[in-house]
């Protein structure tokens, strides 16, 4: 069985997390393979918007800790830093949005994976857990870093530290995700959301995810001029164009995504 099941249709690269018997629980293939398809997305002009998921019944449960407790396996520190350390880099570098369809449980790492897409929706059923602190570890893959900018200092020191289940709704209210959809709908409206960011301007999207990425450290003056330099970019693109002509002939815009 392969680990990452990817097919492109309608400007979507379509990335699932496949070792649902594991709920879909992360070893060296899985890390190494979603880190390619990442690329592959990233390299590819058709693909506008990438859509993760998990098979089954489960989004990710984080590690497989058969591997980490395998005398042969690589051991914590290719973990980190060939596993999950490159993975939440190519996403936070993902030069188009990241949807994060979470289907089921995003537990410890999986959790803070969900958490460095761009837009985080949730199945009602689903939930999330900081597991880490549970068998005597910190959090990683950006935990530490995403959790507190988007809950807040106490609420992400609690999680981590209690390692309490929060359901979809919960974070949903506390602000960790965008949207928590019932389970009867999500796979088809997650899609929607991947498919409306597909038919927006691609190069507008990235500027944004790039200006909110280094938001997180520039102070206030720094942060204006580099708005201004992306504006200035996205001004520059065919779909900006697009825009202002599809909205003074009062039409639907066709972006082509540059």
């Amino acid at each position: 069985m392969c680990p990452i099941l990817f097919h492109i249709e309608n400007g979507i690269a379509y990335i699932t997390l496949n070792r649902p018997d594991k709920l879909n629980a992360f070893n060296r293939d899985m890390a190494l393979l979603l880190q390619a398809r990442l690329d592959e997305a990233a390299s590819l002009h058709e693909v506008r918007c990438v859509y993760l998921t998990g098979a089954g019944k489960g989004f990710c449960a984080g590690q497989d800790l058969a591997e980490v407790a395998d005398p042969e396996g690589p051991g914590m520190q290719k973990i980190l830093s060939e596993h999950y350390n490159p993975i939440i880099t190519r996403i936070r570098h993902m030069p188009k949005p990241v949807v994060a369809a979470v289907n089921g449980v995003a537990a410890g790492a999986g959790a803070n994976i969900a958490l460095a897409c761009d837009v985080v929706v949730a199945a009602r059923s689903a939930s999330f857990v900081q597991a880490f602190s549970k068998i005597g570890l910190i959090p990683d893959s950006g935990g530490t870093y995403l959790l507190p900018r988007l809950v807040g200092w106490q609420k992400a020191s609690a999680l981590m530290m209690l390692g309490e289940k929060l359901s979809a709704d919960e974070a949903e209210r506390i602000g960790m995700l965008y949207k928590v959809m019932d389970d009867a709908g999500f796979a088809e409206e997650s899609k929607n959301i991947a498919a409306t960011l597909a038919k927006l301007p691609t190069r507008a999207l990235a500027y944004i995810k790039h200006a909110l990425n280094l938001s997180a450290t520039n102070h206030l003056e720094a942060q204006l001029q580099l708005e201004d330099e992306y504006q200035q970019k996205a001004a520059a693109t065919n779909d900006f164009k697009e825009g202002v002509k599809s909205f003074l002939e009062k039409r639907v815009p066709a972006f082509k995504g540059y």
